[in-house]
């Protein structure tokens, strides 16, 4: 029972990512993920990238923050999801 207790616990303690690129096209994308480097990299070179960036690859980050857990971080993109582009870029600009 402890180990189950266990492994509950540290999942629970990952901490999440919320992330936006920008697309070759100048598009915006939103998406989380719990390892930012290899996300990126699987948007930029791998079938795994979202059917959306592969289609407008490259991609670059240029947004992130951390969430304490996956229920946040997936509330948290769909409040940015929600946005207008021009709020989007009003948090790309806070982050500078």
């Amino acid at each position: 029972m402890e180990r189950a207790l266990e492994k509950i616990s540290f999942e629970s303690e990952q901490t999440y990512f919320v992330y936006i690129l920008r697309c070759a096209d100048a598009t915006l994308y939103t998406g989380i993920t719990k390892d930012l480097h290899r996300r990126v990299h699987e948007h930029n070179s791998s079938l795994k990238g979202a059917k959306y960036t592969r289609a407008r690859r490259p991609v670059t980050l240029v947004y992130s923050e951390t969430c304490e857990d996956k229920s946040k971080a997936l509330q948290r993109e769909y409040k940015i999801k929600k946005l207008s582009r021009l709020q989007k870029e009003g948090i790309l600009l806070t982050q500078k």
